[in-house]
């Protein structure tokens, strides 16, 4: 059994999600952990979390949301992150791909959601685009507080400084691309500080690229890091599983 650390659901992207849940458990995903990261969406995602036994969630506001984000949004976020169901703070972070605009911004949504994990305990689910040191410096400002580092594609040297602050890294659909140079990052670090996740509805793996991405493509991420570390499937399953229990606190 497996469970996918990361994605999204709605039904923006997916007609039927009864299907799609149903396709997700016949694939072996025995849980799955999906990200609210903007106002309807965390509304939407709480909704599922509801109805479905199997689904958990994170919510947080993304960076890209910093300049719309006001105080009532962070109060509401603090009153909704006691719901059960919830397992971690996320996705925030920093994302400098568009532009450094709006940085400041950035940086105190982050801050304040941070002061929010560790408040209540909880893990956080870390978005780092084009920002890894701005990223590292704001995490080492909350020792107490672990994670993961949604969608890792950096190097050995960074990998090592994330797990070495107790993150784990997810590892999604990326590592399945013939350009891809995850493989030694994975060599490195091992199973001990792994997660799986797919992003779905993006970042489907070979040989599905390009189609829309699903939980149910776990086990093909799962082979892939097998593969590369010459082990068996069902270890990464058990290893990756045991990861996402101890963080998100999963019975």
């Amino acid at each position: 059994m497996f469970i996918d650390t990361h994605c999204h659901l709605s039904t923006e992207d997916y007609e039927d999600i009864n299907s799609i849940l149903l396709e997700n458990r016949e694939s072996g995903i025995s849980k799955i952990i999906v990200s609210g990261c903007t106002r309807d969406s965390i509304i939407e995602t709480l909704f599922y979390c509801d109805q479905y036994e199997d689904v958990y969630c994170t919510i947080g506001y993304h960076p890209s949301e910093a300049g719309i984000t006001t105080e009532e949004d962070l109060l509401l976020l603090e009153k909704q992150i006691q719901n059960k169901k919830v397992v971690g703070i996320g996705e925030i972070g920093l994302d400098y791909h568009y532009g450094k605009e709006d940085i400041s911004l950035q940086k105190e949504l982050f801050h304040k959601q941070m002061k929010l994990a560790e408040k209540y305990h909880l893990p956080v689910v870390i978005h780092s685009r084009d920002a890894t040191q701005d990223t590292i410096d704001v995490l080492k400002e909350y020792p107490t507080v672990k994670g993961d580092i949604h969608c890792f594609s950096g190097s050995i040297e960074t990998a090592m400084i994330y797990t070495k602050m107790g993150y784990f890294l997810g590892i999604g659909g990326v590592v399945t691309f013939k350009n891809s140079n995850l493989f030694k990052v994975i060599e490195a670090i091992g199973l001990s500080h792994i997660l799986l996740e797919t992003d779905a509805p993006y970042l489907a793996p070979e040989p599905y690229r390009g189609r829309i991405n699903s939980s149910k493509y776990i086990p093909v991420i799962a082979s892939r890091i097998a593969e590369i570390l010459c082990v068996s499937v069902d270890e990464v399953s058990k290893k990756t599983t045991q990861n996402a229990c101890t963080l998100f606190d999963l019975q």
